[in-house]
């Protein structure tokens, strides 16, 4: 990497001190002190002189009289003498204090020692070789000094250049090598984005990483031929450089891959780059391309492309990774630098390759690469040159009254200070300007900071014109918030040195992915603990939130006066306030009801008065239409935008609400800052078109794949019913009426079902019937005995707030540990009453001849005509006097609980048949619900997001392959992404879905029948075609070509309703609509063949093998059954 413009040779004129400067020493003052230095009988006496020479020459003629004394000249002279170990250690003493005392007080001796003559830091790398310890300390010493005093510009501009320099030099020894691979490790790691940092050291790490990112394609070459040096240490630290490296690749989406990558440079050979690409191919690629990311891949890619020797499938999977991440590249000049690398091996793929198919892909990714790399002057913003800063640095001099110090060293000092300058430009980092003007012209002109100020206005006038004047924010309006504030949680940094600012009355949407940390921002401001955000005795703020833990036993209006800080309201105001919320007074009002037996949308409601009640300045609220159903989002939207006065800090991943509401757009930006952008989501989207997932269901981003269901014995076909409930009813505990009354429905495997009403209906309630969470009070639900059901409660974090120490791995050991669903054993239909340990207790005579026993358990089951029956262990009695006793006769006993279990048992035992319950198997389970393996493998549930619990709770949910999806409100907590990934999960899914969602967009793309439930009541509103035209590929699987059927579900209610039709029996065609009847499923009986019919069979077989044995060769054998000749 050459400097652009090289420094002038050594100076021979006489140097003049600066004003103000001690008088010029004499050569022999200068020699006198070198004579020391290098004869002194002790190392501190040596390294005494060498201070003292230091300041001698800093304090009279500064930096030149490094040269001009001849300085460095002695040195490289000592210490290149092979005779004496004294003169080596003494002269890396002179360079450890050269480097400690010159670039602090003149930094332009930087150049002197970097970039003049070719520098002096080879000369300490060198050292490192040194066969005395003491000479290796002193060297390192300097190149440590000397690393720690450099700003980041001048380790790009001049350090890094002559480690390049030195690398390739072919004399450097393999010890000074190490050395300078280090150096460039150290640069890259101080580039990475750390805790605990000012907004200096920030801003120094952000320019330090693009600047070194952007040079990547320069130095990966470089370190990865280390990596195969024939040195073991060169190679090791190659390795170790090569990794710090590629931290500067900001790109989540080739991150996981780095690791494979380096081992493919570390390794290579046709077969690794062969595997590097297909784990590339299994790759979305989502985030923006910039110039590291392609310095990394682009050798990959073209090593695969112009490899004759490469398979078609490897080039498909190679110009299809090209024509993605072409399609990411934003700049134009950076794609200009990397695509023509690319392009002739395309090209030769589009003349070569012998699958069509290939060279059809290829013809398409060559017209992107044109396109990308397009003529169009308007779109490209042109980089600043070094040429270009140094006419507007002449420029400048030459009006604050030109140079008062020597030419030559201006001469010297300007192309270094244009290429740092160029660099800050380049990179958008305006403020550092003047910090590197100015100590660099300060001893050549009085006027160094007016020239700085001067430079540094040119340059922000020019960025204004070439990526427009930053929009003015306020017009007028009040500010309430300015905080510059740093967001980390456990070990991750979530933000760093971002800003946020609010004005008042104004809403802001927060929108980034799951994990992101939005509702860590929202914890952190409501708990006071965001530097620079106001105290709450200045700024009232509230937080929002479905909080699950309020005293449960308490009514509503006392629950919310024992808030202190609303008590002083009174009791009065208090109940007016909540009236308004729909929360009626009096007795038999709303207000005397127990908080336990609010729906999630009343409690979002209530939260949403208690912020009222408090007065609150901002609201935070955290997904807050998450419960509610259509009516009461329309009177969320109407009061946030109605109260002109308060300021709103949302997250939602309802693009619908955000949409309405929002006036403003804070967004997570890749860089871990807060990017604000005017207007609503869609105009954000607008402006950063690669946000469109907010209104679409796509599985672009994050995939989640669901097991296959598995058969269920005895069901044929996908419209019979496997679950069914038959006039139930159910009371909660203590309460004036039944939750739901006379309710007969059932469901089957090709069931897509939305059950919908408003908050309250007792929709939960349903659900919790059909999967056996509570019992009826009146009536019976009957299931399949081998059917398995996914449930996902409606606060879906229950499952998982017990083990919130175990990482997600751990909880799905402990829940299928011991081969069943423990979530299971837990529900209320499970549990042994004390009724049913009586029962179990009891003698009972079966009509064996064997007199009355006492069960002790069920050991088996098998097929017993059309039902089953269970092999049945007695207390006291051994094994060999077990009985088979048929299933209706247990039920009739009272042993349903023991039966369920049994059932349950093996319905789990066949869904699990297939899992091994393995630590990797579990990881590749979460990755395929759209859980980072990491993350599942070692971050604790309790440190993990809303979303990503969620995930883990699904991913548990799916473990035994279950027949039936039960989910109620599934699309809380989850990201727009992973949204769409759920929706294209469950329209894939083989087997049956319910689901209760106030997400009409949801419901509408996967729902082909709704469920009414209001009054206590449940009505059928018919069958329809689910819109499938929302997802964003609009195609329909192969697996569901067609709308789920039209005898889905039924429902058998006797509701008078003019808006929703009540079905007889849907699903019910293959039961004769008889809702009351048992569930019995029965296998198909095998006809028994004649004598003359099996011999017929035989001859049939006979023929059909002669047929095969008479065909051409190559004709795959026909399958030995009869079917097909039948």
């Amino acid at each position: 990497m050459p400097h652009p413009v090289s420094p002038p040779a050594t100076m021979t004129v006489p140097i003049k001190p600066p004003d103000g400067a001690a008088p010029a020493p004499t050569q022999a003052e200068i020699s006198s002190v070198i004579n020391t230095i290098f004869t002194a009988k002790t190392s501190s006496a040596s390294i005494d002189a060498c201070y003292g020479l230091c300041e001698l020459i800093i304090n009279s003629v500064g930096f030149q009289g490094l040269h001009y004394y001849g300085v460095l000249g002695e040195v490289k002279k000592a210490a290149s003498d092979k005779k004496s170990g004294l003169r080596r250690e003494s002269a890396q003493n002179l360079l450890g204090a050269l480097f400690e005392r010159f670039p602090p007080r003149q930094p332009i001796s930087e150049i002197v020692f970097l970039l003049q003559d070719g520098g002096i830091l080879g000369c300490a790398l060198d050292a490192l070789a040194d066969k005395g310890a003491v000479v290796r300390d002193a060297a390192q010493y300097g190149i440590d000094a000397l690393f720690s005093n450099l700003s980041a510009e001048a380790m790009v501009v001049a350090l890094l250049p002559a480690l390049l320099e030195y690398i390739k030099k072919s004399g450097g020894k393999w010890q000074g090598v190490v050395g300078a691979f280090k150096l460039m490790e150290k640069m890259a790691d101080k580039a990475k984005i750390s805790i605990g940092t000012t907004k200096e050291q920030a801003q120094e790490q952000d320019f330090l990483r693009e600047a070194m990112g952007a040079k990547l394609a320069s130095l990966i070459p470089i370190v990865e031929n280390g990596m195969l040096d024939m040195k073991t240490e060169v190679e090791k630290q190659a390795v170790k450089t090569m990794t710090s490296l590629t931290s500067l690749l900001s790109n989540d989406d080739v991150a996981p891959r780095i690791p494979l990558l380096i081992e493919t440079m570390h390794h290579p050979s046709a077969e690794a780059v062969q595997k590097a690409i297909h784990a590339l191919s299994q790759t979305t690629f989502v985030a923006i391309v910039t110039s590291p990311v392609l310095a990394l891949l682009t050798p990959f890619l073209e090593r695969s492309l112009n490899n004759p020797t490469t398979p078609q499938e490897v080039l498909r999977q190679t110009v299809v990774i090209t024509e993605n991440l072409t399609k990411l590249v934003h700049d134009p000049i950076e794609a200009r630098t990397f695509l023509p690398k690319l392009q002739p091996g395309v090209k030769s793929v589009v003349n070569r390759a012998s699958l069509p198919e290939v060279r059809e892909l290829a013809t398409r990714a060559l017209g992107v690469m044109d396109k990308a790399m397009g003529d169009d002057k308007t779109t490209v913003v042109e980089r600043t040159s070094v040429e270009d800063v140094a006419k507007v640095l002449d420029a400048e001099v030459t009006t604050a009254g030109g140079l008062f110090g020597d030419a030559n060293a201006y001469a010297l000092a300007r192309p270094y200070i244009s290429e740092m300058v160029s660099e800050d430009v380049n990179h958008r980092q305006l403020d550092r300007i003047p910090s590197k003007i100015v100590p660099y012209l300060q001893f050549l002109t009085p006027a160094a900071e007016t020239v700085a100020a001067a430079v540094h206005k040119f340059y922000v006038e020019e960025d204004h014109r070439k990526y427009g004047v930053p929009e003015k924010e306020d017009d007028g309006e009040i500010e309430i918030v300015n905080a510059d504030f740093s967001l980390a949680y456990g070990g991750m940094l979530l933000l760093s040195h971002t800003n946020l600012r609010l004005l008042k009355g104004h809403r802001y949407g927060l929108c980034g992915r799951n994990g992101a940390g939005k509702s860590t921002l929202m914890k952190s401001i409501a708990g006071g603990k965001l530097e620079g955000f106001p105290p709450q005795d200045v700024l009232r703020t509230c937080y929002v939130e479905h909080n699950q833990g309020e005293d449960a036993d308490i009514s509503i209006l006392e629950f919310v006066s024992k808030d202190p800080t609303i008590a002083k309201e009174g009791k009065e105001r208090i109940s007016a306030v909540l009236e308004e919320f729909g929360f009626t007074s009096g007795p038999e009002g709303r207000q005397s009801q127990k908080v336990g037996s609010l729906s999630g949308g009343w409690k979002m409601k209530l939260a949403l008065a208690r912020a009222m009640l408090q007065r609150a300045d901002v609201l935070l609220l955290d997904e807050p239409t998450n419960h509610l159903d259509v009516a009461n989002i329309k009177w969320l939207e109407n009061y946030l935008k109605s109260h002109t006065d308060i300021t709103s800090l949302i997250v939602s991943h309802d693009s619908g609400f955000l949409d309405e509401v929002t006036t403003d757009i804070y967004h997570y930006e890749p860089n871990k800052k807060l990017g604000l952008y005017k207007g609503n989501l869609a105009a954000f989207v607008q402006v950063r078109p690669e946000a469109k997932s907010y209104y679409t269901l796509s599985a672009s981003n994050v995939q989640f794949k669901f097991p296959p269901p598995g058969i269920l014995s005895g069901v044929k076909s996908l419209t019979r019913a496997i679950i069914r409930m038959t006039n139930v009813s159910y009371s909660y505990p203590n309460a004036p009426k039944p939750s739901l009354s006379d309710v007969s429905c059932q469901l089957t495997l090709s069931s897509r079902v939305a059950i919908i009403g408003p908050n309250g209906a007792g929709k939960s309630t349903l659900i919790k019937l059909l999967t056996g969470e509570v019992i009826p009070s009146a009536g019976k639900v009957e299931k399949h005995p081998n059917l398995r059901i996914g449930y996902i409660k409606q606060h879906a974090l229950e499952h998982v707030e017990m083990h919130l120490e175990k990482t997600p791995n751990q909880y799905l050991q402990w829940r299928y540990a011991h081969g069943d669903d423990r979530e299971v054993h837990m529900k209320q239909t499970r549990v042994l009453s004390d009724q049913d340990r009586e029962q179990m207790d009891k003698f009972i005579d079966v009509g064996d001849g064997k007199g009355k026993r006492q069960v002790e358990s069920l050991v088996g089951r098998q097929k017993f005509k059309k039902t089953f029956q269970y092999e049945v262990k007695w207390r006291g009695f051994l094994p060999k006097h077990n009985t088979q006793i048929s299933r209706e006769t247990l039920l009739e006993l009272g042993f349903s609980k023991l039966v369920q279990e049994f059932d349950d048992h093996e319905a789990s035992r066949e869904g699990l048949g297939y899992r091994e319950l393995q630590p990797s198997v579990i990881s590749k389970h979460f990755e395929d619900l759209g859980l980072d393996p990491e993350i599942a493998n070692h971050n604790e549930i309790g440190s993990l997001s809303g979303g990503q619990k969620v995930k883990v709770v699904i991913a548990g949910a799916m473990w035994n392959n279950p027949h039936l999806l039960v989910l109620d409100e599934p699309t809380n907590f989850l990201d727009r992404d992973s949204l769409g990934g759920l929706a294209v999960a469950i329209r894939d899914f083989r087997g049956g879905v319910v689901m209760i969602s106030h997400n009409e967009e949801f419901v509408g793309a996967l729902a082909s029948e709704q469920w009414l439930v209001q009054d206590g009541r449940v009505a059928h509103r018919g069958a329809s075609t689910a819109a499938l035209d929302r997802f964003e590929d609009s195609v329909t699987s192969p697996g569901n070509s067609k709308p789920a059927s039209a005898f889905n579900s039924g429902l058998n209610t006797p509701i008078p309703s003019s808006s929703a039709v009540s079905s007889a029996v849907n699903s019910g065609a293959e039961d004769n609509g008889v809702t009351g009847e048992s569930m019995k499923f029965r296998a198909k009986k095998k006809k028994k063949l004649t004598k003359k019919e099996l011999k017929e069979k035989e001859a049939r077989k006979r023929l059909r093998h002669i047929e095969w044995l008479n065909s051409p060769k190559g004709t795959p054998k026909p399958l030995d059954t009869d079917d097909e000749a039948e």
